[in-house]
C-alpha cells in the first residue's frame, strides 16, 4: 500500500472509494492544514517550473490558485480580498508584465 503523507484535494476520498479502495486520512486542524498548503504550494511550484507544454504549465497554475484560494480563509481573507489586495499593489508597483529584471541600483 503506498504512503502518501500529503495535502489532496477535496475530491480524492470519493474517487479512492469509487476504485473500491481502501484508504487512512485524517483532517488537519487550521495550523496543520496552513503548513500543508504551503508544503503542496511548494510541490506544486516545482511542477510548474518543470512543465514542458503550455498545457501542463496552465494545469499547474490553475493548482497553485485552488491552494491559494484554500489558504485565503485560515488567514481570515477572501477571493475578494485578494484580489482587491493584489490590484491596490498593480496601482501603486506595477505588475510583471513587462519582464523587467533589475541588476542594479546605485547607492547614494
Amino acid at each position: 500500500m503506498p504512503i502518501y503523507n500529503k495535502l489532496v484535494r477535496d475530491g480524492i476520498p470519493a474517487i479512492i472509494e469509487a476504485d473500491n479502495k481502501k484508504y487512512t486520512m485524517n483532517i488537519l486542524e487550521p495550523s496543520q492544514h496552513e503548513e500543508e498548503i504551503k508544503n503542496k504550494l511548494g510541490e506544486e511550484l516545482k511542477e510548474y517550473q518543470q512543465a514542458s507544454t503550455n498545457e501542463e504549465a496552465v494545469e499547474e497554475l490553475a493548482d497553485l490558485l485552488e491552494l491559494i484560494y484554500a489558504v485565503l480563509p485560515l488567514h481570515d481573507s477572501s477571493k475578494e480580498e485578494l484580489e482587491k489586495v493584489r490590484l491596490a499593489k498593480r496601482e501603486k508597483r506595477g505588475g510583471f508584465d513587462k519582464g523587467y529584471f533589475l541588476i542594479e541600483v546605485e547607492d547614494d
